[in-house]
């Protein structure tokens, strides 16, 4: 029988705040935070390489409710055996339950639709985006810290103290009795540290070209996502055989190293990331 501990500090409360009946959870403020500081780094970028602010506004419009429900639908469905028998609760997203894969698959696809549409050039449109979407992942997994979800296998209480985590965090980690390792602040500092790497270096003149500044999120993303979901306990598996989100992380790795090389080893490559635009004068007269 293992040992229950008690924790330093009082667990966090996942209610942000209520309003009258509706609860609002620090899952859905922070996620909403990452999101605005996201869209307004998007922005920022967007006009300095010819993409008017109002089209990102337009295609956020139709992205995030994409994502959304893309998210939901990849958990739900992956997690089918439990929610064929608690139907009700296949739309309660406030308390978790999203899978970031899913959301980046659901608002790629809008973000390609929309890119033609508008005259854009979608792989343009997605490097701007890249670093800030990244940087929202970095945020939102905080909203799974204050669920206590998404977290890691039995550890210690001298172990978590060893990565001289303050007591507020370490207390979270704690999970029915024992301590649990904090994936999600791995995932999360992950994240953070490829904000920094893509905003450092997508300006460098002659480094990237139209594309590969997404190509180096998808990446760096899948890269550190294969080894941190080895460490989760709620990942989602295929026939209780494979985790779906470490197979995932290895097709988007080798699909976008193969990508990147093919592309640069055509006979006319990508313009550079830095040209921006071509098309922008074409998508002023499309409005």
């Amino acid at each position: 029988m293992g040992v229950i501990f008690s924790p330093i500090v009082a667990a966090l409360n996942p209610i942000a705040i209520h309003l009258g009946p509706i609860a609002v959870h620090w899952y859905g403020v922070i996620i909403a935070a990452g999101v605005v500081l996201a869209v307004t780094l998007a922005v920022r970028e967007g006009r300095r390489r010819g993409i008017n602010p109002d089209d990102i506004y337009d295609m956020i419009l139709w992205a995030l409710p994409a994502a959304l429900i893309a998210a939901r639908l990849y958990y739900v469905v992956f997690n089918w055996n439990y929610y064929a028998k608690h139907a009700s609760e296949i739309i309660a997203i406030w308390d978790g339950g999203i899978a970031i894969y899913g959301s980046l698959i659901g608002a790629g696809i809008v973000v390609v639709i929309f890119c033609r549409s508008r005259f854009i050039p979608t792989w343009l449109m997605l490097d701007v985006a890249a670093p800030t979407v990244i940087l929202g992942q970095a945020i939102g997994r905080w909203g799974n810290f204050m669920n206590q979800e998404a977290y890691g296998r039995v550890t210690s209480l001298a172990f978590l103290q060893g990565l001289h985590l303050p007591n507020w965090i370490i207390s979270q980690m704690l999970v029915n009795g024992m301590y649990r390792q904090p994936t999600f602040l791995y995932e999360s500092t992950w994240s953070l540290m490829g904000f920094v790497v893509l905003m450092s270096l997508r300006h460098y003149p002659g480094l990237f070209r139209q594309g590969e500044v997404f190509l180096a999120y998808v990446m760096w993303y899948s890269f550190g996502r294969f080894f941190i979901e080895g460490m989760r306990t709620d990942s989602l598996w295929l026939f209780h055989l494979l985790r779906i989100s470490q197979a995932l992380s290895v097709v988007l790795f080798v699909g976008a190293l193969i990508i990147w090389i093919y592309r640069r080893r055509e006979a006319n490559p990508p313009v550079a990331y830095l040209d921006g635009n071509p098309f922008r004068e074409k998508t002023k007269l499309s409005k």
